[in-house]
């Protein structure tokens, strides 16, 4: 037992997220990193949208231990975010426009926000409160003007990266700070078990609300896989998800038991079979 509990690891603690994506970019830039309704953009492609975004944030005043909202329809627009918040040197807080107005006019409120990161068509949900608003689609044409080149560090892997709130469901939601640390460990710990590689094909299936979005969105673009984001309708029907995964040639899933032996089922009633590995979260 003792042998077995050994799971004590080293691991690189001297970079940010952002910054291990900047190296994974140097490394593989023309590769495809992420596909989302037919669109696929390259880690070239990617990481310079985030950078223009991350300037535009600077000049905002966004820096260090700033929380910039995010509340965005399954798109690569949301990964942008993501992505270029993080470059600005901030941290981000996701809005699942799923949730009700009471929940993201709380969660904004108690988090303090002071800039929100949207699209168009979600402005209205949003009418409670009302921080500064950038909309990620109508707004790009001014963004774009911005320095592809990636800012220079101005956080350490002890500043965090996002947070999220719970589920409130023992009283009221709280809000939980993660540092890029904490992202880099995850990563770290679960590499050791999976051994993942740039041949990946990784699906973006869980809430951006919900931390497991986290391990699949960082652990495709750390290691130079591909990113599939799931499209909202899609991950609600297991007959539609098993299509993308044969599709997509998807290797990296992560389900809960309950969905799994779902999708197990549209595996059987399909009659076909993937090459994707399955983890049952």
């Amino acid at each position: 037992m003792a042998d077995w509990n050994k799971t004590t690891t080293d691991y690189a603690t001297d970079k940010c997220v952002h910054q291990a994506f900047e190296k994974r970019v140097e490394k593989c830039p023309d590769a495809i990193a992420l596909v989302f309704e037919g669109q696929r953009v390259t880690y070239k492609e990617l990481n310079e949208r985030a950078n223009q975004l991350a300037h535009h944030l600077q000049k905002l005043g966004v820096g260090p231990e700033i929380l910039v909202a995010i509340c965005a329809e399954r798109s690569l627009e949301m990964i942008v975010a993501i992505v270029g918040i993080l470059k600005a040197g901030a941290a981000y807080l996701p809005l699942d426009p799923e949730y009700p107005r009471d929940r993201l006019a709380f969660m904004l409120e108690d988090a303090r926000v002071s800039l929100l990161l949207t699209q168009q068509g979600l402005i209205q949900k949003l009418s409670r409160y009302r921080p500064r608003i950038i909309c990620l689609d109508t707004d790009w044409e001014n963004i774009a003007k911005e320095s592809q080149e990636s800012p220079r560090p101005v956080v350490t892997p002890v500043n965090f990266a996002y947070v999220i709130y719970t589920s409130g469901t023992t009283g009221t939601p709280k809000g939980v700070e993660i540092t890029h640390y904490n992202v880099g460990r995850l990563l770290h710990s679960t590499d050791r078990w999976f051994r993942f590689n740039s041949d990946d094909v990784w699906t973006m299936f869980h809430s951006y609300a919900f931390d497991f979005s986290v391990w699949e969105l960082w652990g495709a673009l750390l290691y130079g896989g591909r990113l599939v984001v799931v499209p909202f309708r899609v991950s609600r029907s297991p007959e539609h998800f098993y299509e993308l995964l044969c599709r997509e040639k998807v290797t990296v899933v992560s389900q809960t038991p309950s969905a799994f032996r779902q999708l197990m089922e549209a595996d059987r009633s399909m009659g076909e079979r993937t090459r994707w590995r399955r983890f049952a979260m």
